[in-house]
């Protein structure tokens, strides 16, 4: 399936809307992300790689916020754990519509997937079954910061023994020399894919009010107070990292 280059902020805004994941972004978000997250393609890879590692016979393995389903994909390429189940889910019909197709093609191209429900809906209303795998996947920071714990303990509650979470997300550091420096260096990566002054000011001004960061430390502590035994990083590339947390 096609997509196109992301020139949603190209051009000057009179005035500049919240971002949302809308039809718009979801035509351009394969090279929006790929352009805009550094490391994204390995994080996407390997959580499927760890999945691999955690799946459990007769489980759910969750993509929570799964856009276009890019990690599903993943998870589907790597797990072969007999009677998994992937369940994709995301509040925006436009990415899940993208999602369906994208997913379908995949079906064409390979045999002995593992199956997919994909499901339009609020993660934070969903009913989790018992699952051994859950990613959150740049989702997190979405959330509004006050029932971010609540969402964590109702994954922790549904994962099995021997499960995991893997944890993605945007981080800000405490340091303030460290995160102007990790900026900036994230600026001149958004630079480097060819994004110019006026693209990098107006998706800031219009991401900021909807994604909210927090450090490592936070997510640790927030992690371990919802009842997770530990919490590894596995990967980090300018601010942003991946982590996985066990029950």
């Amino acid at each position: 399936m096609s997509h196109d280059p992301d020139r949603l902020f190209a051009q000057p805004l009179g005035q500049i809307k919240d971002f949302v994941f809308n039809e718009d972004v979801a035509r351009v978000f394969p090279d929006m992300i790929k352009r805009s997250v550094p490391g994204y393609p390995t994080i996407v890879e390997n959580i499927g790689v760890l999945a691999a590692r955690f799946a459990q016979p007769d489980s759910q393995l969750y993509d929570l916020g799964c856009s276009l389903g890019a990690v599903t994909q993943a998870l589907r390429r790597h797990v072969r754990t007999d009677n998994c189940r992937v369940i994709a889910v995301d509040n925006s019909h436009a990415m899940l519509e993208r999602c369906r197709e994208y997913l379908h093609a995949q079906d064409a191209m390979f045999q002995e997937l593992l199956p997919v429900n994909v499901i339009e809906s609020d993660i934070l209303e969903l009913d989790l079954q018992a699952a051994s795998l859950v990613a959150l996947n740049f989702t997190l920071q979405f959330i509004p910061p006050p029932r971010r714990p609540e969402l964590l303990r109702k994954i922790r509650q549904a994962l099995l023994p021997g499960g995991a979470l893997i944890l993605s997300e945007k981080l800000r550091f405490e340091e303030p020399h460290q995160h102007e420096l990790l900026t900036d260096l994230h600026v001149a990566f958004k630079r480097a894919n060819g994004y110019s002054e006026l693209e990098i000011a107006q998706k800031r001004s219009a991401i900021e009010n909807v994604m909210k960061p927090d450090s490592l430390e936070t997510h640790r502590q927030r992690l371990l107070e919802a009842g997770f035994s530990s919490v590894t990083p596995w990967f980090q590339c300018l601010n942003f990292a991946s982590l996985i947390a066990l029950p």
